[in-house]
């Protein structure tokens, strides 16, 4: 019984230990995020979108960041294949902030399975 109590109490303090340790090291993640806003700067660049248009004429509605031209062409068939909306994949100037779009400055090109694949 008592070695039963003492590989309980030790149980507990290693995870006590290994919880503490978990919680500094995520503290030291954000801190170094805040510190050189890794994650909260709104910058302008050139990236991949999925974008969905609504209306006649068509409007573009929403926009989501594409992590590679192939994901979002991927994305793009089973979004038309569940929705009456419609969606282009493009490459566009953007400005992204917290890795989305936060609004479109130009586009640059429709991204098609033929031209890269």
């Amino acid at each position: 019984m008592v070695k039963f109590f003492v590989v309980i109490v030790l149980m507990s303090l290693a995870y006590l230990g290994f919880s503490k340790f978990m919680d500094t090291s995520l503290l030291v993640g954000e801190k170094i995020s805040k510190k050189f806003d890794i994650e909260d700067v709104e910058k302008a660049t050139t990236v991949t979108g999925l974008m969905m248009y609504l209306g006649n004429p068509p409007v573009m509605k929403e926009h989501l960041l594409m992590h590679s031209h192939e994901d979002c062409l991927i994305k793009k068939e089973i979004a038309e294949m569940t929705s009456g909306a419609i969606y282009k994949c493009l490459k566009v100037d953007a400005v992204v902030k917290n890795k989305k779009i936060v609004s479109i400055i130009k586009e640059i090109e429709v991204i098609k399975w033929n031209q890269h694949y």
